[in-house]
């Protein structure tokens, strides 16, 4: 069973300044770039404990960590950070634009905590695998801080939306804060600190699987700090926000791949040899993809392809299970280009883009050598392959937008409700 409680979130307080100049994108999408323009908005930016500058002459006692450490004790101790009078679930909205279609959406999930378990016991299911390095790297913020201060992106199967109609409500009543990110979509914070409204979404929430969308690292971090920490109960439990996966702002985008340095690269020799095993379409350009994409034809493989001057669609009839990311991995980049899944793990050859126009426009404009664009995988087929016990290739799904972080922080040595 899912166990959710609630707790004393520790959230920015007024003397720390506008939210916009506080909070951050998760640590994994924080841009060298972006993290100067973090650490320019003010002296609190979150950035400074999740993915703080090193330095040339760090040490084993004084480096990152004990920075972010020290951080994070002293915006406690001046107020920056505020400890809740109650333990609360917090319903969180992220209203935004969908990037490829325009149209305006909004997400509703809460923010909680979730018992960590490990994925034998089948509550909590992956859809992929992890490396080692992030989780290394998240465990010295978690060992220094004693904190969370994202949110694991968990989904759960709810189609009646009687967890929804919940913190709907509660939105309406108790609304905290309202912030825009920089790709202008508005993060908005209510708060349940009602016992019998809380005991009625642990109640709801008790039969449910969890489906990590994003932040498996942190998940799997969370275990092994639990494991290392097997006296402090508070430390079997992680920060969550829960969105029902059958929510209309639920959308899933489509993450494509350019493929880039290879030593001999022939857009002919690629175009005839795609052509033995799919459908090859000349296509007006990506708008016409685009067309093609929202016409529903789950029994098809459909995958762009753009080199300079063109955009061809390869389709071909697809097997049960197949997924398309698996089929670009393994026939086309593997096969043809000679792009192992090494190559891949090792970062080499690939980049990963949002947005079918950025895509085509770095091919234009010779960046890259060639365009693979993808359709965003349904959320049934994710929920079909991660409750089936499988697991997807990397940079396989991008839920859009990204939760903040810094929303609400959950500091381990506090209490919370339940065992």
């Amino acid at each position: 069973m899912a166990k959710i409680y609630p707790f004393h979130a520790y959230r920015y307080s007024a003397s720390a300044g506008p939210l916009e100049a506080l909070l951050t994108q998760p640590y994994d999408k924080i841009s060298p770039a972006m993290r100067q323009r973090y650490l320019a908005a003010s002296p609190y930016n979150l950035v400074r404990v999740i993915l703080g500058e090193k330095r040339d002459s760090d040490t084993e006692s004084a480096n990152v960590y004990t920075r972010a450490a020290a951080h994070f004790q002293d915006w406690i101790a001046a107020g920056i950070l505020d400890r809740g009078a109650k333990p609360a679930l917090f319903p969180y909205f992220q209203r935004f634009q969908v990037p490829d279609t325009g149209e305006t959406l909004v997400r509703q999930g809460f923010i909680g905590l979730g018992a960590v378990v490990d994925y034998s016991e089948r509550i909590v299911h992956r859809h992929e695998h992890t490396l080692s390095g992030p989780k290394k790297d998240r465990l010295e913020v978690l060992r220094h801080t004693g904190a969370h201060f994202g949110q694991i992106f968990m989904l759960y199967p709810d189609r009646d939306g009687a967890v929804d109609q919940i913190i709907k409500e509660s939105m309406a009543q108790d609304r905290v804060c309202e912030v825009t990110d920089e790709y202008g979509a508005l993060h908005s914070l209510g708060r349940i600190d009602d016992p019998a409204r809380i005991a009625g979404i642990q109640r709801l929430m008790g039969d449910k699987k969890l489906l990590i969308a994003d932040g498996h690292h942190r998940y799997e971090t969370a275990l092994n700090y639990r494991n290392e920490n097997p006296g402090n109960p508070a430390a079997a439990a992680v920060m969550m926000t829960f969105v029902n996966m059958y929510s209309p702002g639920l959308r899933i985008l489509g993450t494509h791949r350019l493929v880039h340095s290879l030593a001999a690269y022939a857009a002919d020799t690629l175009r005839s040899a795609l052509g033995k095993s799919f459908r090859v379409r000349p296509l007006a350009g990506v708008e016409e993809l685009r067309k093609a994409w929202a016409e529903p034809h789950p029994g098809l493989v459909r995958i762009g392809v753009a080199n300079p001057g063109e955009v061809l669609l390869l389709e071909r009839p697809r097997q049960s299970l197949e997924l398309d990311v698996n089929i670009l991995h393994d026939e086309i980049l593997n096969k043809n280009l000679g792009i192992t899944a090494e190559a891949v793990r090792d970062e080499k050859f690939l980049k990963y883009v949002r947005g079918a126009e950025n895509a085509v426009k770095e091919v234009e404009e010779c960046s890259a050598q060639v365009a693979f664009l993808l359709e965003p995988a349904p959320i049934e087929h994710v929920a079909e392959i991660s409750f089936g016990g499988g697991v997807m290739p990397q940079k396989s799904t991008d839920f859009y937008p990204k939760l903040l972080t810094g929303m609400a922080i959950y500091r381990i040595p506090d209490s919370y409700s339940g065992t």
